[in-house]
């Protein structure tokens, strides 16, 4: 006969009375507040023991088997997630991020140390809970631009589809025709919505799945060899009046060559051009580029980070928790000219603008959810089912996604 799972508040009690764990103890001598070592596994003081609980409740609740070799990460992710479940418990210090000792303090805000049903009642609530505590950057083949050495990008399984846009069919990138929309869908790639101006005025937007990146061409369309899904920049003489205008769009658009490609590695957004025509990039928001100047020129001779996901999501925390300034995610990029310091962009020639579709929606996802953990995100799931999801809840899913991230 099997060995019934613990619950998790009374073999965690039992532990720290009998100070099983080096660092796990309680702080007050009526046992509600304890601590729990909290050491990232890249530091580079990182050891085994360091993760001893975590390993420990793995091994109790049948994810681990001693003598395997054990996923760490993985081990830790679960650990949390068992305790935000938990209603009658909170976090009530962060500390991982402490150079000397990271650490989290927890706090019992119920009398008692009993197991609550909490969540755990929820089998909707707790199907979208383990999906997004399941996030994670896992690594597949990617052979990126020519010129580069073979790379690993990683996918995000969160990915939120668009309310509505207009997608680029393609053998890579498959419109879905699914009518309802569910919160998160497990995805090997992302969504990218790419935006073009001439001289201010749009003239081109498709939204589509790039599983090996984009690449951002001329009318010619490129190199067909070459990877990434290509986005054509229109003609300019179907838009613009001014033949001198268009002249010189044209001359931009030719200068591309095999255009300027933007591919994922791991957490990052990577960018290379591989044409003459020099391209500038920023960090901006979502109707207007920034007008303090470029980040940097994006390089023709290797790719280079353009975007950090750990960013987003640190930014994102911290507008949940009350921060009034919201996480940026849209690229701006300006080509065959400097960028549009002190001066209106739209006298720029070509500008394009670049969203991440996923990160645009789970903003606005927080936005519905508000700065107070009273508040709730009403999600539609899987056969026209509705929940609430807390912003604790999203904020500890993406504390979890957070965990499986480098520096």
């Amino acid at each position: 006969m099997a060995t019934p799972k613990p619950r998790i508040l009374p073999w965690l009690k039992a532990a720290l009375d009998q100070e099983r764990f080096p660092g796990v103890a309680w702080l007050d001598s009526s046992r509600t507040r304890f601590r729990i070592p909290w050491k990232h596994g890249l530091r580079q003081d990182a050891q085994q023991e360091d993760f001893g609980i975590f390993l420990a409740w793995a091994e109790v609740s049948g994810a681990y088997t001693p003598g395997d070799k054990p996923d760490l990460p993985t081990c830790k992710r679960n650990f949390r997630a068992a305790l935000n479940r938990k209603e009658g418990l909170r976090v009530a210090q962060d500390l991982s991020k402490d150079p000397q000792d990271p650490h989290k303090i927890y706090e019992f805000v119920t009398s008692g140390v009993g197991d609550s049903p909490g969540l755990d009642s929820n089998p909707d609530t707790q199907e979208v809970l383990e999906s997004l505590n399941d996030m994670h950057l896992a690594p597949h083949e990617y052979r990126g631009p020519p010129g580069l050495e073979a790379t690993t990008v990683s996918t995000c399984p969160l990915f939120v589809m668009p309310l509505s846009d207009t997608r680029v069919s393609s053998a890579n990138c498959e419109p879905s025709d699914t009518p309802v929309i569910p919160p998160w869908l497990p995805e090997d790639a992302w969504d990218f919505q790419v935006t073009v101006f001439y001289r201010g005025r749009q003239v081109f937007q498709h939204t589509a799945l790039c599983p090996w990146g984009l690449r951002l061409v001329g009318p010619d369309g490129g190199d067909p060899t070459l990877p990434g899904l290509p986005f054509i920049l229109p003609d300019p003489s179907e838009s613009l009046v001014d033949q001198a205008v268009k002249n010189y769009v044209t001359r931009v658009l030719q200068s591309l060559g095999g255009g300027l490609s933007l591919w994922r590695d791991k957490q990052w957004l990577c960018a290379r051009r591989l044409g003459h025509c020099h391209t500038y990039w920023a960090l901006g928001e979502e109707h207007l580029p920034p007008t303090h100047g470029s980040e940097g020129e994006v390089p023709k001779e290797h790719g280079r980070s353009i975007f950090d996901l750990r960013d987003f999501v640190e930014g994102l925390i911290a507008f949940i928790n009350g921060n009034q300034i919201s996480p940026r995610f849209t690229l701006w990029f300006c080509l065959g000219e400097l960028w549009p310091k002190d001066q209106p962009w739209t006298k720029k020639l070509v500008m394009v603008k670049v969203i991440p579709t996923c990160l645009q929606n789970l903003l606005e996802i927080a936005r519905q959810g508000g700065a107070s953990s009273l508040n709730t995100v009403e999600l539609q799931i899987s056969g026209g089912q509705s929940l609430s999801l807390n912003s604790e809840q999203l904020v500890a899913s993406l504390e979890n996604l957070l965990d499986s991230m480098e520096y």
